[in-house]
């Protein structure tokens, strides 16, 4: 019988061996400790029931049942039934099949293949159902493209689609040291789109929510994107930008965690998807492995070697932000590995949201202050904020009410360009008031001679040609914007400030 709470499997120096889970955290019973450091590999059957380790060995590729198991043979995928190997039920042959995955879940099975292109012919993915494999039209699904040398294939829960992210080793433009990344959506019903990133940059992560309705993406250069799509690849809602590199949605799928690990400072924001809203803000330094406890309350974070060799060890959190428990190995040990036991759906219901942090008994570790490095010339000089990058809010993307549906390509297109139009005319009529207000005054030719010579004070001169420099870009960015180009959000938002910027420049013009 199972237990009433999770275990925590832990692999390390110290051995392979169990913990309790929430609230004893003592070493379980149900499995003797496995001294020695020879175990490289374990895992869970689905229900948790089952638990196997090995000293490294790859085993096949099986069905969340385990009734059907298969392997990548020669251009072939091999499929076998109820574990016996001697006989090969069927086989999927494509020419050059790199990879394939297949669909979680009961029956019908479903798989999906990658067949790299070839001289100019382009890469695709397939979609099959088990075992209609033969026949000119047996794929459910096809979806081609180029830039990719490799792709990683993800099927959502129900196994109704696949979000494919096509990777290229090189990007040829030189903007990016990852390569170069494209995300494409492909239906079980034939669908296929590619999912439009309205910010350049690499792909950090995708995942599916475990309704299969919707997904997560995080993608763009620092600080990155975060961004929900429905089905239609339409955005749901944007977290605007952060530092952040990676997602998990809770096991009910009512919370996402969005965090920044790695070469980030693990700062994680925990939101409440049903009303995105955000729940908590924790920060879980140096950590290597994130993943949610089946009960979809808890959390763990971990540092493991050999990714990080030093304060190895794992914490136990609450999704409010409290740490409940933290373990730190002694220094002459390692953490390799450290995960949940798995639980099959329902065992654990989804429990209303709480926005206030639960007691602990933990006590809390305040981040330490850095300060940014400052030159010995600066440093007996005042502190100036400034910043790299402009940070974008968060904001709901799903249509207002009264116009319930979304605006089709053209018709943003064409409501783009008529209010460029409307802007430029109100910019005409606003110069053409100013023209006609400064010509009273033609006894102090000096105003128009120091608008374009030097004010005199460097620093006043300096701020002016920074304006003159951004207003002229606003111009570029409404032109843009007249023929119909799609311009991105901090673009649009650098145009709404062109009335501000003006006034700021006729007041340091005029010595205000």
């Amino acid at each position: 019988m199972a237990p009433s709470t999770p275990l925590l499997t832990v692999r390390g120096s110290e051995g392979l061996y169990m913990v309790n889970g929430p609230p004893h955290f003592t070493e379980s019973t149900v499995f003797p400790r496995e001294s020695g450091k020879n175990c490289k590999v374990y895992t869970f059957g689905k229900d948790g029931t089952l638990f196997a380790w090995s000293n490294g060995e790859k085993c096949p590729c099986w069905s969340e049942d385990e009734t059907i198991c298969a392997r990548n043979v020669n251009n072939e995928v091999h499929f076998f039934e109820n574990n016996n190997f001697n006989t090969i039920v069927c086989k999927l042959h494509l020419q050059k099949i790199n990879d394939f995955v297949l669909s979680p879940g009961p029956q019908p099975y479903k798989v999906a293949v990658y067949v790299p292109g070839s001289k100019g012919a382009p890469s695709f993915v397939r979609l099959y159902q088990y075992p209609n494999f033969d026949g000119p039209h047996a794929a459910l699904a096809n979806k081609s493209f180029f830039k990719a040398d490799k792709v990683t294939m993800l099927w959502n829960k129900k196994a109704t689609a696949v979000l494919v992210i096509a990777s290229t080793d090189v990007d040829k433009t030189g903007a990016s040291y990852y390569g170069e990344q494209t995300l494409h959506y492909i239906a079980a019903n034939g669908e296929s789109a590619v999912v439009q990133l309205p910010k350049n940059g690499p792909i950090y992560d995708v995942v599916w929510n475990s309704s299969s309705t919707e997904f997560c993406a995080v993608y763009g250069f620092m600080p990155a994107k975060a961004t929900v799509f429905n089905l239609k690849c339409d955005p749901v809602f944007d977290f605007g930008t952060g530092p952040r590199n990676a997602a998990y949605y809770s096991p009910h799928g009512h919370i996402l965690v969005l965090a920044g690990f790695g070469n980030l400072r693990g700062q994680m924001e925990v939101w409440d998807v049903k009303n995105y809203k955000l729940i908590s803000k924790p920060v879980a330094s140096d950590s290597t492995y994130f993943a949610w406890c089946p009960d979809g309350e808890h959390i763990l974070t971990a540092t493991c070697a050999p990714r990080l060799r030093v304060n190895n060890g794992y914490k136990i959190w609450h999704y409010t932000g409290s740490v409940l428990h933290k373990y730190d190995v002694p220094s002459n040990a390692e953490l390799w590995q450290v995960s949940w036991q798995p639980f099959l759906d329902g065992v654990f219901p989804a429990k209303t949201i709480t926005y206030q942090a639960v007691p602990s008994d933990v006590p809390s570790e305040e981040p330490k202050a850095t300060t940014a490095y400052r030159p010995p010339a600066l440093r007996n000089k005042p502190i100036t904020n400034s910043k790299l990058h402009e940070e974008e809010p968060p904001q709901n993307m799903k249509p207002q009410p009264g116009n319930d549906k979304p605006l089709s390509k053209t018709a943003l297109k064409n409501q783009r360009k008529h209010e460029a139009k409307k802007a430029a005319k109100q910019e005409a009529r606003g110069e053409k008031s100013l023209d006609v207000a400064a010509t009273p005054a033609p006894q102090n030719p000096a105003r128009s001679t120091v608008s374009q010579s030097a004010s005199g004070d460097p620093e006043v001169d300096k701020k002016i040609k920074n304006l003159k420099k951004k207003l002229k870009a606003i111009e570029q960015l409404k032109e843009q914007a007249a023929t119909g180009k799609q311009l991105e959000k901090n673009q649009l938002e650098k145009i709404q400030k062109e009335k501000a910027l003006l006034q700021e420049l006729e007041d340091l013009e005029l010595g205000v």
